[in-house]
C-alpha cells in the first residue's frame, strides 16, 4: 500500500546544475588571452573569509549567500517534515540560544533558527545563516551548552561560507576543464521547489571536508565561550556522537554522521580547544530540561509514529493503525499523527473520514504543505473541485510538488480547461516519481493525438541501399494508428506512410520502403510521426 510520506526523500532532490557550458577548446592563437582572462577572474574573485581572516577564492558574493538561504529555507524545512509546532516554546528557546551565538559571530547575517519535526537526529545550515535542528537531535542532548555547541558549529558553517566554498570549488573545477566562466545562477527544480531546493538539498547534505569541520568545531567553541557557555559542552557533544556511532543507534544517526563525522580525534581536538579558552561558563542543564520537558515526555509518541510508518512499508496496515492510535493517545496535538490516519482512510477510499483527519491536522498546524495535499486529494476524489483546487494551490505555495501539480491537472481536465491541464501535467511529468508517471499518462491522453511528434521518435536509415524508417515509442503506453511523414529536404517533397499494428512501450519498429537511397544522402531525409492514438 502506498502512503504519502510528509517527509520527502532526499533522493528526490535533483543535483545542482553546473553554471558552465561546454565550449570548444580555445585555439592556440587565443590561449594567451584566455589564460589572462582566467587569471584576472581568479584574482578578482579572491576575498577574505569573515571567520578565519584567510584570503580565499570565491566566485559568489554575500548576496548569493543571503539569497540562497532566503529562497531555499522554507522549502527545505517543508520537505523534511515542517516545523515542530506542538510546543512553540521549543523553537523560541532554540532561536534564543542561536541568536545569542549569532551575536558574537564574525559575519552579520540574517540568522534564523528553526526546529524540524523529524525524528532523525540531524542539524544543518544553509548559506545566509539559515539553520535548523531536528526534533530527533534535541532529544539526545543533555544541556543548553550542548545545544550551543550544535548551533555554534552550524553558525560557523554559515559565517565561514563553507557552502559557498563548496560551490566555488565545483565551479572552479569546471572552469579549469571548460575554460570559460559564464555565470552563477542555478536552475529551477520542478520536483521539490521551483525556488531551487535542489541546490539547497545539495548544500545541507554535502560533506564539508575535514578542514571545514575543524574550523566549525574550533570557532564554534570560541563563539560558545564569547556567548557565556562552557565549551566543555562541545566536548560532551562529540563524546556522545562517538558512542552513538559505535552503538546500535549508528544507522539512526547515519545522516548526521554523513555530514558531521564523529571521531575520537574530534573529541581530543575539542578538549585541546576547550583548555585554551576561559574556564567556566554556563551548562544550562535545568534550563534545557525545562524547555524540552514536553518534547522529552512525548518522545515515545513519535517512536510509535515512526513504527507506524515502518509497518506501512512492511505492508502491515493493522499494526500501523495500532501504533498511530497509541501515538495520538500520548500526543493528541501532533498533526502528523492525524494526517497519517487520513492517509489510511484515503487508501481505503473512505474519503469523508480521510477529510476529517486532514481537517484535524490542519487545525493543529496550518503551515505544512502535506496536510493540504492530502485533503485536496480526497476532495478531488469526492468531486469537490473548487475546494480541492484551493487546497492544492495552498500546498503548492508552501512546497511545489509533482503530486499537487498532477491533481491540479486532473481538476483542470474535469473542468474541461485542457490547456491548463496540459501545463500542470507537463510540470508534474518533468518532476518524475509516481505522481509524475501518472501525470505523463494523463498528458498522453490529452495531447498525443494532437502532437504525436512530441512523444514518439522517428528517423531513417539505409539498409542494402533501401530507405528504412524507424519509429520508437518511449512512452509508458502502447500506441496504434501510427503514420509518419517523410520529407526530402533536397527537393522539398513529402509523403506519408501508415504503420500497422500496436507499438508497445519502449519498443522500436522498422518500416522498409521501396525507395532506393544512397547512404551519403541520408541526412536529406527527415521523418516525424504525424498521427498516433493510444491503444485501448
Amino acid at each position: 500500500m502506498k502512503i504519502l510520506n510528509p517527509v520527502l526523500s532526499q533522493k528526490k532532490f535533483r543535483s545542482f546544475k553546473s553554471v558552465f557550458s561546454m565550449l570548444p577548446s580555445p585555439s592556440i592563437g587565443r590561449t594567451v588571452s584566455f589564460l589572462t582572462v582566467l587569471v584576472m577572474t581568479v584574482l578578482v574573485a579572491c576575498s577574505t573569509n569573515p571567520v578565519t581572516g584567510k584570503r580565499e577564492i570565491s566566485l559568489v558574493g554575500k548576496d548569493w549567500d543571503v539569497n540562497v538561504g532566503k529562497q531555499q529555507y522554507m522549502p527545505l524545512r517543508q520537505a523534511q517534515g515542517g516545523d515542530y509546532v506542538v510546543d512553540p516554546g521549543v523553537e523560541k528557546y532554540v532561536n534564543e540560544v542561536g541568536q545569542r551565538l549569532a551575536a558574537v559571530s564574525d559575519w552579520d547575517l540574517p540568522y534564523e533558527f528553526n526546529v524540524i519535526n523529524d525524528s532523525t537526529p540531524n542539524a544543518w545550515a544553509l548559506p545566509g545563516g539559515k539553520i535548523s535542528i531536528n526534533r530527533g537531535l534535541l532529544t539526545e542532548l543533555k544541556n543548553e551548552a550542548e545545544l550551543a555547541a550544535v548551533l555554534g558549529h552550524e553558525v560557523v558553517h554559515a559565517a565561514a561560507r563553507h557552502g559557498a566554498r563548496g560551490v566555488t570549488r565545483g565551479m572552479g573545477l569546471q572552469a579549469l576543464t571548460v575554460g570559460v566562466l559564464i555565470g552563477t545562477s542555478g536552475r529551477v527544480d520542478p520536483n521539490i521547489a521551483q525556488l531551487g531546493a535542489g541546490l539547497g538539498a545539495q548544500l545541507i547534505n554535502s560533506k564539508y571536508g575535514r578542514d571545514a569541520e575543524r574550523e566549525s568545531d574550533r570557532y564554534g567553541m570560541q563563539y560558545m565561550s564569547k556567548a557565556g557557555y562552557d565549551p566543555q559542552g562541545a566536548v560532551g557533544l562529540q563524546e556522545t556522537f562517538v558512542k552513538l556511532s559505535q552503538g546500535r543507534n549508528q544507522s539512526q544517526f547515519a545522516q548526521l554522521f554523513a555530514s558531521h563525522p564523529a571521531s575520537t580525534e574530534r573529541v581530543q581536538n575539542n578538549r585541546q580547544i576547550a583548555a585554551s579558552l576561559p574556564k567556566g561558563g554556563e551548562l544550562g542543564t535545568a534550563r534545557y530540561q525545562k524547555a524540552m520537558a514536553r518534547m522529552m515526555k512525548t518522545k515515545p509518541a513519535y517512536q510509535k509514529y515512526d513504527q507506524a510508518r515502518k509497518a506501512i512499508k512492511d505492508g502491515d496496515k493493522q499494526k500501523a493503525t495500532q501504533f498511530i492510535q497509541q501515538a495520538i493517545q500520548l500526543e493528541p496535538r501532533e498533526g502528523h499523527f492525524h494526517s497519517f490516519l487520513g492517509d489510511l482512510a484515503r487508501e481505503d477510499k473512505k474519503y469523508t473520514a480521510a477529510k476529517r483527519h486532514y481537517d484535524k491536522a490542519i487545525s493543529l498546524n496550518d503551515e505544512f504543505f502535506y496536510y493540504y495535499l492530502g485533503r485536496g486529494t480526497v476532495l478531488e476524489k469526492s468531486g469537490q473541485l473548487a475546494a480541492a483546487k484551493a487546497d492544492m494551490q495552498r500546498s503548492m505555495n508552501l512546497l511545489p510538488t509533482s503530486a499537487a501539480q498532477a491533481v491540479l491537472g486532473n481538476i483542470a481536465r474535469d473542468q474541461r480547461d485542457f490547456a491548463t491541464a496540459k501545463k500542470y501535467y507537463q510540470a508534474a511529468a518533468k518532476a518524475g516519481g509516481n505522481a509524475g508517471q501518472d501525470a505523463y499518462g494523463s498528458l498522453l491522453e490529452l495531447d498525443l493525438e494532437e502532437n504525436p511528434a512530441a512523444y514518439l521518435q522517428a528517423d531513417a536509415t539505409v539498409n542494402n541501399g533501401v530507405l528504412v524508417l524507424r519509429i520508437k515509442n518511449p512512452t509508458p503506453r502502447p500506441v496504434t494508428r501510427l503514420a509518419v511523414q517523410i520529407l526530402n529536404t533536397g527537393n522539398g517533397e513529402t509523403s506519408n506512410r501508415p504503420v500497422n499494428g500496436v507499438l508497445q512501450p519502449g519498443k522500436l519498429t522498422q518500416l522498409p520502403t521501396n525507395i532506393r537511397w544512397p547512404v551519403s544522402k541520408i541526412n536529406q531525409i527527415q521523418v516525424k510521426v504525424v498521427r498516433a492514438s493510444l491503444a485501448r
